[in-house]
């Protein structure tokens, strides 16, 4: 539930304007704070624990997008803290949207938020796919490189024997008496 709605001005910190729940002292502790920060103004709001984080920054994008709308020209030349109280009333009509979080509006909200999140999953894990059939492609590719590889290997090792053979013969062939002389000659 939304307790506390503070707009301020950046720049020197002046409250522009304020919803506040029922008037109680809030102790820090007790609430969540959510803000955020767009141009010159800060808007910031305190929620219990258990309000759901999501929706509270939906209600202060709500609230931003209208505040900038009405006052936007205004917020530099604003003089006094809480010039623009009026804007108390669109707070108040936009907090009681806001403060059952299991009503058919936030739940939409929600839902919408969920389903984006969703689309977004949904293509990084089409991403990881995508690349792990090209790493299988690849590995497929570099068996196929390594059975050449061996295949070539062998075919140079068949070529080094018979080289060998062909050596050794002609040494044998050097060394008998007999042969000798013939073999110098194919030498």
């Amino acid at each position: 539930m939304v307790k506390l709605t503070l707009i301020a001005r950046v720049t020197d910190g002046l409250p522009l304007a304020e919803g506040l729940d029922d008037g109680r002292d809030l102790k820090d502790g007790e609430f969540y704070k959510h803000y955020i920060i767009e141009g010159c103004v800060y808007y910031l709001t305190m929620c219990d624990h258990a309000y759901p984080k999501k929706l509270a920054f939906q209600y202060l994008e709500n609230l931003k997008n209208e505040f900038e709308r009405v006052n936007g020209a205004q917020i530099e030349t604003a003089a006094r803290p809480y010039t623009f109280i009026k804007f108390d009333t669109f707070i108040q009509k936009t907090k009681k949207l806001y403060q059952d979080t299991c009503t058919q509006w936030n739940i939409a909200k929600l839902n919408d938020e969920l389903y984006e999140v969703h689309q977004i999953m949904t293509c990084n894990i089409q991403e990881v796919l995508g690349v792990g059939e090209k790493l299988d492609l690849l590995k497929e590719e570099a068996i196929i490189d390594t059975f050449t590889i061996v295949e070539i290997m062998l075919e140079c090792n068949r070529y080094l024997s018979t080289r060998k053979e062909v050596s050794e013969m002609s040494s044998r062939l050097t060394s008998e008496p007999i042969y000798a002389d013939n073999a110098r000659d194919l030498n």
